[in-house]
């Protein structure tokens, strides 16, 4: 009876040691199993990071693309003048080559210039570049994308205003000469340097200028200069009059009160 019942000890002994390695290698099996599925489901959610990240810049207009330093709204496709708490906000699209905003230009930076610094105004700039494409030039492009490289440095409001008062006839395109455009820089105190030469000769910004125009082709708005007060058309009329620099103080005036 001892025999056998050392013999049956001996054989309950190895079953349990065989049901421990097997419950062992099961325990193996099923992290294994529990690793290669977390590891997908993290591959999956990276891809559709990446998909989102498409997805949006597509929405924004060109895909990936470098924003100038401070530019604002969806896309960063918005430069920003004035005080963020001004409680009237015009929003200009331009285009650098366009005559017609030269006109406005002409006509309203010194009041523009002077309701901005009095914090009265925040002027929200779509720089455009249309024109290039009737005109089958570069000028608007470069130029766009040079003001993107004053923005970053800091200087935009002073080299847009230098531009404007350097426009060239829309017939011509001297822009399309980078170097143009880095010589009127001189014209700005600071914003002459190696930083910024190169990065208008690099075209630095001309994804961004890119996403500025198709954002501008979806607006609705065709035409350049599209000038709003808080959404409502500003220019050349106001609610039905024809605007002025004193007319349209007193309707900014108006806001601010």
């Amino acid at each position: 009876m001892t025999v056998m019942n050392d013999k049956n000890s001996g054989k309950r002994a190895a079953r349990a040691r065989l049901a421990e390695q097997r419950a062992k290698e099961a325990a193996k099996a099923k992290r294994k199993r529990g690793l290669i599925i977390g590891g997908a489901v993290i591959a999956v959610l990276a891809v559709a990071a990446v998909i989102g990240v498409v997805v949006q810049n597509d929405r924004a207009g060109s895909g990936a693309y470098a924003s100038p330093r401070g530019t604002v709204g969806a896309g960063g496709l918005m430069v920003p003048v004035g005080s963020p708490a001004a409680k009237a906000v015009l929003m200009v699209y331009e285009d650098p080559r366009c005559p017609a905003c030269g006109g406005f230009e002409k006509g309203f930076h010194t009041t523009l210039n002077q309701l901005e610094k009095a914090g009265k105004v925040r002027i929200e700039y779509h720089v455009v570049s249309f024109i290039d494409r009737h005109d089958n030039g570069s000028g608007s492009k470069h130029a766009a994308a040079a003001l993107g490289c004053a923005q970053n440095a800091g200087k935009f409001h002073d080299y847009h205003d230098v531009l404007y008062a350097n426009q060239p006839l829309e017939t011509t395109d001297p822009w399309a000469d980078r170097a143009a455009l880095i010589t009127l820089a001189k014209k700005v105190p600071g914003l002459d340097t190696p930083a910024f030469e190169s990065c208008v000769n690099n075209g630095t910004y001309a994804g961004w200028v890119s996403a500025v125009e198709q954002d501008f082709d979806k607006s609705g708005y065709n035409s350049t200069p599209t000038v709003l007060l808080n959404g409502t058309s500003a220019y050349p009329t106001y609610n039905g009059q024809s605007i002025t620099p004193a007319s349209l103080t007193a309707a900014i005036d108006k806001i601010d009160s």
